[in-house]
C-alpha cells in the first residue's frame, strides 16, 4: 500500500502560513493592551505631570512655570520632616498591631474554624461594605470622652500608663496618638488577615503531623514549620498595611489633633488649602521614594526577593 505525500508549500502559500503564526504571537500583546493603556493614562501620565509640577515656581495668580527648581525637595523635607517621621512611626506601629492581631485570627480561620470558616471570613471582610470615612467616624464615638471604653480604661488605670508613655493625654483618648493608631489598625486589619489566611491555607496539615511524629512541641512546630511557610503572607500583609497607612490622612484628621498630623495631611493641605502645588508634589515624591526604599530593604531582609 503506497501513501502519497503532501506537496511542499510553495512561495505563494508562505504568506498564508505566516499570518496565523504572526497573529498568535500578537495575541498576548493585544490582551495586555487595555491594562497598559490604563496604567499609562491613570498612573504614568499623572506621575510625569506631578514630577514636572514639583520643579515649578510661581504662584496661583501669576501661574506656575517649569524652572527645574529642585531646591523645593530639600525645603519641603527640611520643613516637614517631623510629619514624615510621625507617619512612619504610626504606620509601623499599626502594622505591627495588625500582625499581632491578624495572625492568630488567620491561623484560626485556616486550621480551626472548620464549617464556620466562611462565616468568619465574611466577618473579616464585612468592614469593606462600609465607607472608610464612616468607619473612622465610628471610632470617634467609641473613643468619646464619656463613652464606656474610656470609662473602663480609666477604672483600670490603663490611661495613667498610656499617658505616662505619651500615647494619651490625661483621661482622654481622642486627639492623641493612641486614637490615630487604633483607627489605622482597625481600618487596615483586613489587609493583613487575608494574605495571612491565603498563605496559611496552603500549608499541608501533614507537615504538622510529621512534626508531631518527630516529637516536636506545638511551639516548635509553629516556629520551625508554620511561621516560615507563612512568610509570603506576612510580607504581603505588612506591605498592604504599611504602605496605605503611611500615606493616610483621614484617621489623623478625624481622630487626632494638630500634634498628630501625618504627611498625608500636609500634602492634602498644600494641594487644597495653601495651593502650593510644587511643595505638595515634592512631598508626594519624597513619600513615594521613602516608602519604596523601605519596602525594598524589608523584602530583601525578609528573604522573599521573589516578591520584588
Amino acid at each position: 500500500m503506497t501513501t502519497t505525500e503532501a506537496p511542499p508549500p510553495t512561495s505563494e502559500d508562505a504568506p498564508r502560513l505566516r499570518r496565523p503564526r504572526t497573529r498568535k504571537r500578537l495575541v498576548p500583546y493585544w490582551l495586555l493592551l487595555p491594562g497598559i493603556l490604563w496604567l499609562v493614562v491613570f498612573f504614568a501620565a499623572p506621575l510625569v505631570y506631578q514630577a514636572s509640577t514639583s520643579v515649578q515656581t510661581g504662584s496661583l495668580e501669576e501661574g506656575f512655570k517649569v524652572t527645574w527648581h529642585f531646591a523645593t525637595y530639600w525645603d519641603a523635607l527640611g520643613e516637614y520632616w517631623p510629619q514624615f517621621l510621625r507617619s512612619v512611626g504610626y504606620a509601623a506601629t499599626a502594622t505591627v498591631l495588625c500582625l499581632v492581631l491578624g495572625y492568630p485570627l488567620a491561623y484560626l480561620i485556616a486550621f480551626k474554624a472548620g464549617r464556620w470558616r466562611n462565616v468568619v471570613m465574611v466577618l473579616v471582610i464585612a468592614p469593606f461594605f462600609t465607607s472608610f470615612l464612616i468607619r473612622t467616624l465610628a471610632w470617634k464615638t467609641i473613643l468619646a470622652d464619656g463613652g464606656p471604653v474610656v470609662g473602663v480604661l480609666n477604672s483600670l488605670h490603663v490611661l495613667d500608663v498610656t499617658s505616662w508613655l505619651g500615647l494619651t493625654e490625661g483621661q482622654r483618648v481622642l486627639a492623641t496618638p493612641l486614637a490615630v493608631v487604633c483607627g489605622l489598625t482597625y481600618n487596615f486589619l483586613p489587609f493583613m488577615v487575608l494574605p495571612l489566611y491565603t498563605s496559611l491555607e496552603r500549608i499541608d496539615p501533614r507537615l504538622h503531623e510529621a512534626a508531631g511524629d518527630l516529637y516536636a512541641r506545638p511551639v516548635t512546630t509553629f516556629r520551625r514549620v508554620t511561621f516560615p511557610l507563612s512568610m509570603p503572607g506576612v510580607v504581603a500583609g505588612t506591605l498592604l498595611s504599611f504602605i496605605p497607612a503611611a500615606g493616610d490622612y483621614i484617621n489623623a484628621e478625624l481622630l487626632g489633633s494638630t500634634d498628630q498630623k501625618m504627611i498625608g495631611n500636609v500634602i492634602q493641605s498644600q494641594f487644597l488649602r495653601v495651593l502650593d502645588y510644587p511643595t505638595a508634589a515634592a512631598l508626594s515624591f519624597i513619600l513615594m521614594a521613602a516608602i519604596l526604599a523601605m519596602v525594598t530593604l524589608y523584602i530583601r531582609k525578609s528573604g522573599t526577593e521573589d516578591l520584588v
